[in-house]
């Protein structure tokens, strides 16, 4: 299953199922095959979305700190709640600025 985001103030963005249903559990809405962000709602969507990537950005840290302590070894690259959500963050600040919903589908 894909999710479609959609929004009048931004390009149409897709998503896998599993990075979609976590962001959409992040900013709280409750996954589904259809919902709604509405214009109201985004801004404490965005920090519910930022704040979870800073965590994530000190948990990747912390964990990269730990295996250069343990064999200095280098771990093969991952991508990072950052990159997944910068697509979306970017939907959500023009909607927010135009005022306008985002809505989802499957």
């Amino acid at each position: 299953m894909l999710y479609k985001f959609k929004s009048r103030a931004a390009p149409d963005l897709i998503m896998l199922e599993p990075h979609g249903r976590q962001i959409l559990q992040i900013i709280g809405k409750t996954p589904g095959t259809s919902g709604i962000i509405t214009a109201a709602q985004i801004p404490g969507a965005m920090a519910a979305l930022e704040a979870a990537v800073a965590a994530d950005e000190a948990l990747a840290a912390d964990a990269q700190e730990a295996a250069d302590d343990d064999d200095g070894a280098e771990r093969p690259d991952t991508v990072r709640l950052r990159q997944r959500a910068a697509p979306f963050l970017e939907m959500l600040r023009r909607s927010v600025a135009e005022e306008h919903d985002v809505v989802w589908g499957s």
